[in-house]
């Protein structure tokens, strides 16, 4: 049982189960502001679009011998109104956040310098050298960094 519980321990540990652990709690959090998004700002206007058309109470009732049975299909048909507008506001998001992130990085990119060469054994150099150490050749002028 000790055995048992110093590998849970050790499970438990692991960067990547906290990891998972937090992507749970802020995929919770991020879940009531997009549902927020869509039934507090977005399908009001679908719904005016429609002229005020409510799914929700749209069935087909099915008569059975002493009783009824209805089938929601309308509570269906919003279901998967509200996952298309939920899956399109979450696309947008991304794609505004992607297209940040690539502002950033270029803001921060630095011209990457490729090391010296040497024109006779093609090795790298320290940047102004004037002797191969691989190859002991002179080198015509001091060597330079050349940007990729």
């Amino acid at each position: 049982m000790k055995k048992f519980l110093e590998e849970f321990k050790e499970f438990i540990n692991r960067g990547n189960v906290m990891d998972l652990a937090v992507a749970v709690v802020i995929g919770a959090a991020f879940t009531a502001i997009v549902n927020s998004v869509v039934s507090d700002l977005i399908m009001p206007i679908v719904s005016g679009l429609t002229g005020g058309l409510d799914f929700s109470n749209m069935k087909l009732i099915i008569p059975l011998g002493a009783g009824e049975s209805a089938i929601a299909y309308g509570n269906f048909i919003n279901a998967v109104i509200q996952f298309l507008i939920i899956a399109f506001v979450v696309f947008l998001i991304v794609k505004a956040l992607n297209k940040a992130k690539d502002l950033s990085a270029k803001g921060k990119h630095k011209e990457e310098k490729e090391a010296p060469k040497c024109p006779y054994c093609l090795e790298e150099v320290a940047e102004g050298a004037t002797r191969c150490p691989h190859c002991t050749a002179e080198l015509p002028e001091p060597a330079k960094a050349t940007v990729k």
